[in-house]
């Protein structure tokens, strides 16, 4: 084996330990989805590079990317401005329901300056551009797995209180978003023989002609549980006040507690309890496949804005290289 054939497994497992201690100390971590990204990128690598060594396999293999390659090329984009166009129609025009209609026409637009003369300075301009793309689409591809990981962590009982993130009503009535929600509480509740305390939480927003969390603790009185195992938050507005200011309302014999949210939201209301300094995980619900898409996308972008300095560092140091070599090259 030479140097480079060794170097690929040798750097998969590195990066593997490190992901495995980083996730044994602190599993609320955003950087875990990095490392996990790194490894598995690793190993991607070295099995492409053993797999192109098999001379019969070479030709099976290069035929096998160049078809992944253009289906994500022209099937992501398009299935981006899809969902966007049905999220326009379902949900509304605000921002964060056109984040993948306003991601599938970037990538339109950015594949499509692949094939325009733009002289040098435009196309470096235009190189830059796709590896920032890349290096995004990376954290988000990481993020997404480690995602998946993390709700499968923890305990699936045992909580002396189990926190409900509000999610908006329409009108006074509890949508399915937020049904989701109260009915896995609900659940994890059934599976204590002392059942666990909930806590609602959830102020009033626009449009709205009652507080979230008083819609809430209506819903599951309605479902038989017990007036006395309800407590109700009614001032927050963000994902940061539902936590905190649940957190006051918590007794002092509540040590295991845990947050239901939507699935897409799991890892965010995680790593904020981390932030915070409370000793909560976080569990999730279903959601609607058609909502997911842009429900990732806001939960990514939010997350990346908790870590703009790293993110702003990272992205000068693409365009520096990227310039440094277009005027020294």
């Amino acid at each position: 084996m030479n140097i480079a054939g060794a170097v690929l497994p040798g750097a998969a497992g590195v990066a593997l330990v490190v992901f495995a201690v980083r996730l044994a100390r602190e599993p609320r971590r955003l950087g875990n989805a990095v490392w996990l990204g790194v490894a598995l990128l690793l190993i991607a690598l070295w099995l492409l590079r053993a797999a192109l060594h098999l001379e019969w396999l070479t030709p099976v293999l290069v035929g096998v990317l160049g078809v992944v390659t253009v289906l994500v090329a022209l099937g992501l984009p398009l299935a981006l401005v899809v969902n966007g166009v049905r999220m326009w129609r379902r949900e509304g025009r605000s921002a964060g329901n056109l984040l993948s209609l306003g991601l599938g026409v970037g990538l339109v637009a950015l594949e499509a300056l692949f094939f325009v003369p733009l002289g040098r300075w435009g196309s470096a301009l235009v190189g830059i551009a796709a590896v920032l793309a890349c290096y995004f689409g990376f954290l988000f591809l990481s993020l997404l797995v480690y995602s998946v990981v993390y709700s499968r962590l923890g305990r699936r009982s045992g909580f002396d209180a189990v926190i409900v993130l509000g999610c908006g009503l329409a009108g006074e009535r509890v949508p399915p978003l937020l049904a989701g929600r109260l009915d896995r509480a609900i659940r994890l509740q059934e599976r204590e023989a002392k059942p666990p305390l909930l806590v609602v939480s959830g102020g009033r927003g626009a449009g709205e002609t009652v507080t979230e969390a008083e819609a809430m603790q209506a819903y599951l009185r309605d479902r038989g549980v017990p007036e006395d195992r309800i407590v109700r938050e009614d001032q927050a507005e963000t994902t940061e006040e539902n936590l905190r200011f649940s957190a006051e309302l918590l007794p002092a014999d509540a040590r295991r507690v845990v947050v239901v949210t939507s699935n897409y939201h799991v890892f965010r209301a995680a790593v904020e309890c981390r932030r915070l300094g409370l000793p909560f995980h976080a569990t999730g619900s279903p959601t609607a496949r058609y909502f997911l898409p842009s429900a990732l996308l806001r939960e990514f972008a939010a997350l990346i804005l908790y870590y703009r300095r790293t993110t702003i560092a990272a992205c000068v140091v693409i365009i520096g290289a990227g310039l440094a070599l277009t005027i020294f090259g």
